[in-house]
């Protein structure tokens, strides 16, 4: 195809999911586990993000009705709507129970929302196309995260409650605009389409719009005997553990950099928004690296210098006059995960015994539940054993997660 200008490729509509970026990926991250913190204790936040995550399991619920009823356009505004009641009305309340009810709830609407990003570029555009359309949308995602999580680190010197508000106002604008412009498209998805763009945005408690086009089946579901029987599944345990130990640190971060560090959660939040942008910039060579070397090599070398960088963060924790590194080494851990998305979605997808799509599917079904297994078991150790203990299981964890790796096989089909 001739080379085209960029506003060529993008459609009104992507400030929907700018906004819902900026929202998800940005201010909820940091504003959430605070305020819990302030009121509750960290058990309380590890049950909070937990259920939280628990809303990323109905991606397929959202994505079913949306094909099934043509609902595309009636899940993005609903979605948008649920999600800024429900964070309009999490600040106001103070028991972990209705935190726990809440954040599921306005997560739903996320979810919602996101899934049904995809569709609207492959159910209406060219294949050619989808390349730039949904690598423009994954751009206006990780810009949305980068603003949020700047608008984060000024709330949280100021006043928590603007944060959600802001967030709120973000969603129903998001809605007005998405109202405006978006369109269902007039065509069903055909079921052999498969995806492999990795998610372009640092990993953590939220889903973007990338990682939800493949999700769960119950068609897939039935296979799990003979799946079983593969090395699928020792990657599947793999990524269990290595995404179990980052998604603890992730679901505390503000208060691990607060409680360990002394570092303010306005400049933890300022210092995730740089490595945040950085990262956005790493997705390119970590594809022309993950070609070159080959996905299994890369996923071992990204966790690896992820392991490292988390085993960092820990040890300068005992040293006071050292704790200013935390960030400088947080900001390896971001950055590691542009090299861990790119490989480890083209290994999924190497790897997988059936098809590609679904094997992503179940990749993205693990990585929800190990952001739910992480942020439990985060909030429950930093209550029994402290804070810094949040840093000896994520160092753990992926450091497992990467030795799971050496026991799995090199795929026969090469990246193209």
């Amino acid at each position: 195809m001739p080379v085209q200008p960029w506003y060529t490729w993008v459609e009104p509509w992507y400030l929907a999911y700018a906004l819902l970026g900026t929202v998800s990926a940005g201010l909820l991250p940091i504003v959430m586990p605070l305020l819990v913190s302030h009121q509750g204790s960290a058990a309380d936040v590890g049950i909070v993000m937990a259920a939280l995550n628990v809303s990323g399991l109905f991606a397929p619920l959202w994505g079913w009705l949306a094909d099934r009823y043509r609902l595309h356009r009636l899940l993005l505004i609903a979605g948008l709507g649920l999600a800024a009641l429900g964070i309009a009305l999490f600040a106001f309340v103070a028991n972990t129970l209705l935190w726990a009810m809440l954040a599921l709830v306005l997560n739903l609407g996320v979810i919602a929302a996101a899934t049904v990003a995809n569709l609207f570029i492959v159910e209406r555009h060219r294949r050619a196309e989808w390349d730039e359309r949904l690598g423009w949308l994954q751009a206006a995602y990780g810009g949305g995260q980068v603003i949020g999580l700047a608008l984060a680190a000024f709330v949280s010197q100021t006043d928590l409650r603007l944060g959600f508000s802001l967030a709120s106002l973000s969603c129903l604008i998001g809605l007005l605009i998405a109202g405006k412009f978006a369109q269902t498209p007039p065509v069903t998805l055909p079921p052999t389409i498969v995806l492999r763009h990795p998610v372009k945005h640092t990993d953590g408690m939220f889903s973007s719009p990338q990682q939800l086009f493949h999700h769960l089946s119950l068609a897939t579901l039935r296979k799990t005997r003979t799946i079983l029987a593969t090395p699928f599944s020792l990657w599947l345990g793999a990524w269990l553990l290595a995404a179990s130990g980052a998604g603890a640190f992730f679901a505390l971060y503000p208060m691990v950099m607060q409680q360990v560090f002394a570092i303010t959660p306005g400049l933890s939040s300022s210092g995730f928004a740089v490595a945040a942008a950085l990262g956005l910039l790493l997705y390119a060579p970590a594809g022309d690296r993950t070609h070159h070397r080959g996905a299994l090599a890369m996923v071992r070398q990204s966790l690896a210098a992820r392991a490292v960088a988390f085993a960092l963060i820990w040890m300068v924790g005992g040293v006071a006059s050292l704790h200013w590194m935390a960030l400088v080494f947080f900001t390896f851990v971001v950055l590691s995960w542009s090299f861990i998305s790119v490989s480890a979605t083209a290994f999924t997808a190497q790897l997988a015994p059936f098809s590609e799509g679904e094997g992503l599917g179940l990749f993205n079904a693990a990585s929800a539940l190990a952001n739910i297994i992480g942020a439990s078991l985060g909030g429950w150790l930093a209550v029994q054993f402290g804070y810094p203990a949040i840093m000896l299981f994520a160092t753990i964890g992926v450091a497992l997660g990467l030795a799971g790796t050496f026991a799995l096989p090199q795929p026969s089909v090469t990246e193209q």
